[in-house]
């Protein structure tokens, strides 16, 4: 079971939820002062009331893109009115297979400004419009990949003072087929990732020979994995470099780290 030990020894801020993998409701059993859920696709948004329920005991966000019908600050936002008040946002640009060809065509960057100043404690997702999101000087919430910790630093020296929080998959298990079966498909889809394997090879735990060794070292780069203390050296390192809000997702499942 997932204890406030176990959060605080992985060095977890935050736990990040799929509404198509999980009951999100179940997330009230994480000891975790805040809950990220993920969007993929309106119909999966969760119940106004479920989000209440959350909040009473954690801070709440819900990533909503801003060209998307329902969440546009410019134009119809009819499911943001049914948020609950204490529920804050992730404001991104949103993925453009959930977007249909009209709200790709929208502008991102005045819709983010709008959005900021209904909501001025949202965080942004930096995934395809990262100038735009470092411009509005909210959180930045950003994937971890192995180039995030240079990244970090070069922030920070450069004098960016605000919050940096990162988004990574995270495995509690040093089981290399597990690791594999968890997050084996998503290194694979990085593109520095998809270009060293050989084609057509298995991603999870069926992986051989160079396949699953580009797997288990790219794992080191776009995920959390490992022990609590193993993953705890990986979030001190990414705090020692900027990182402010490390958000973790359980990639085997909410069930894993509940059991």
């Amino acid at each position: 079971m997932l204890t406030t030990s176990t959060v605080a020894r992985a060095g977890l801020d935050a736990i990040a939820l799929k509404p198509t993998e999980c009951d999100v409701s179940a997330a009230a059993s994480i000891p975790v002062e805040t809950i990220a859920i993920d969007y993929e696709g309106r119909e999966y948004l969760p119940d106004p009331a479920i989000l209440e329920s959350l909040s009473a005991d954690a801070d709440v966000l819900v990533t909503t893109p801003v060209r998307a019908d329902g969440f546009d600050p410019l134009g119809d936002d009819s499911v943001l009115a049914e948020l609950p008040a204490d529920v804050s946002r992730v404001l991104v640009a949103g993925h453009p297979a959930y977007l249909t060809d009209d709200e790709r065509a929208r502008a991102v960057a005045p819709r983010l400004g709008k959005a900021l100043e209904r909501d001025p404690d949202a965080w942004v997702g930096t995934e395809s419009v990262e100038r735009i999101a470092m411009a509005t000087g909210a959180t930045q919430y950003d994937l971890l990949s192995r180039t995030t910790g240079r990244e970090l630093r070069a922030l920070r020296s450069a004098g960016f003072d605000g919050d940096l929080a990162i988004y990574a998959p995270t495995v509690l298990t040093d089981d290399d087929d597990d690791v594999l079966d968890a997050v084996g498909a998503y290194v694979a889809r990085r593109r520095p990732v998809a270009a060293a394997l050989p084609e057509g090879a298995p991603t999870d735990s069926r992986a051989a020979g160079r396949a699953r060794d580009v797997l288990l070292e790219a794992v080191q780069d776009y995920a959390l994995v490992g022990t609590e203390d193993e993953i705890r050296e990986q979030t001190d390192v990414l705090r020692e470099a900027g990182a402010t809000t490390i958000v973790g997702y359980p990639a085997r499942g909410l069930e894993a780290v509940l059991e």
